[in-house]
């Protein structure tokens, strides 16, 4: 048995300058950041390919506190910079986790080889919320290469989980979360098939980067943030076409959710606070 499809809420166009991005979280179907408690948002930018001597990613230096980012670089380069101290670039099939928590400065931009040489590009980003406990702890970053995030085979060659977090098949991810989420990314080839771990009391998080998913005999589109019941303490996906997907799962955290662009915190008045630190230059300095 598996779990079921309950809703599929297709993302939603909206590009940043010249970045292709579709976000299905929040959307015009998913409005509630607290419906899929505790992920709150996911950017999918690309896939697209740069030209020689383009601008990069517009992300210049911007705050957040009270949750962490999840970047998955797919294709392409990511830099990163923050008031923490951490600087990296994280190449195709790196992952950067960064706990905002009591409040960071970050920059995520394209690497001056890329803005000078182009080529493709492709990354998601996902918002992780924190319970109110963990929105002040000190900030965090780490950044992993594709050879540091364990591969984990499906049979006979037809795919490949690639574990961020949690365990599975007796493997355990690189990342230790704060809040116990689990989350991997997983490539597989048209007519494979494979049952994940997704404990019934969890929230699922399932979004199609590329190809169409097969459960339990109802097809989950590409593009699409996949809404599951919580009927069966598995999944069992099949690959219609060759396809990707990020997959992972993690406690409700059952707590009030006020989002200010990038704070999200439990009251307006944390949000006020957040917004006067910021100002007063309090997530400036060097932890």
């Amino acid at each position: 048995m598996t779990r079921k499809i309950v809703q599929q809420y297709k993302a939603y166009r909206d590009d940043i300058r010249d970045l292709q991005t579709r976000r299905p979280l929040p959307g015009p179907q998913l409005e509630q950041l607290e419906q899929l408690d505790p992920f709150l948002f996911l950017n999918h930018h690309g896939p697209q390919v740069y030209a020689p001597d383009n601008l990069g990613l517009p992300f210049g230096p911007h705050p957040h506190r009270g949750f962490e980012t999840v970047t998955f670089i797919l294709r392409g380069e990511l830099a990163h910079s923050d008031t923490g101290g951490h600087e990296s670039i994280i190449g195709p099939g790196g992952v950067q986790w960064m706990t905002a928590g009591s409040g960071l400065i970050h920059s995520e931009l394209s690497p001056e080889s890329f803005k000078r040489n182009g080529g493709e590009l492709e990354i998601l980003q996902l918002w992780v919320n924190l319970p109110s406990r963990l929105k002040m702890t000190a900030p965090g970053y780490v950044g992993l290469q594709a050879y540091e995030i364990p591969q984990i085979s499906l049979s006979k060659g037809q795919g490949t989980i690639n574990l961020i977090s949690g365990s599975i098949a007796g493997v355990t991810g690189p990342i230790d979360s704060l809040t116990g989420v689990t989350m991997m990314t997983v490539q597989m080839t048209a007519g494979s098939e494979v049952t994940l771990p997704a404990p019934v009391a969890r929230q699922v998080f399932l979004y199609t980067v590329k190809g169409r998913l097969m459960i339990d005999n109802t097809e989950a589109l590409a593009w699409h943030l996949i809404e599951m019941d919580n009927s069966e303490d598995r999944v069992t996906l099949t690959a219609k076409d060759d396809a990707t997907f990020l997959f992972g799962h993690a406690d409700k955290i059952n707590e009030p959710v006020v989002s200010h662009g990038p704070f999200v915190m439990n009251t307006t008045q944390e949000i006020n606070q957040a917004i006067l630190d910021y100002q007063a230059g309090k997530f400036d300095v060097k932890l």
